[in-house]
């Protein structure tokens, strides 16, 4: 196969595929419904929990991440300082990103859930 059908040929096949999954999860939706009206059920709209603290845990999240990213930068540049290659790639302090901006963000879920527990118990 030549390189230039490959390359014109993924975007269609995805094209497909993606409209496949659309169609049939519509379908699906669309069963679900028939079999409930069939049943005397009200297919209506599922009506959701409000979540207030959505906002919060998204809020600290990204205040954590962001810091993790931050310090992982710092620690970079600063204490891990590791020559570059030829290009100017530093590919060898690469986990210390993922680590700490996962270590963060989740410090950032862990206090929010303890605002949201203090909360919970103080109604």
């Amino acid at each position: 196969m030549d390189q230039n059908s490959v390359v014109f040929s993924v975007p269609i096949v995805m094209f497909i595929c993606t409209a496949a999954v659309i169609f049939g999860l519509r379908y699906m939706s669309n069963k679900e419904r028939m079999a409930m009206i069939e049943k005397g059920l009200d297919p209506g709209v599922k009506k959701s929990q409000p979540q207030p603290y959505t906002v919060l845990k998204w809020g600290l999240l990204l205040i954590g991440a962001g810091l993790g990213l931050f310090l992982a930068f710092t620690l970079d540049h600063t204490i891990f300082k590791v020559t570059a290659d030829e290009w100017g790639n530093n590919d060898r302090n690469v986990p210390i990103y993922f680590s700490l901006i996962s270590i963060f963000g989740g410090l950032g879920l862990f206090t929010s859930y303890l605002i949201e527990k203090k909360e919970t118990l103080n109604k």
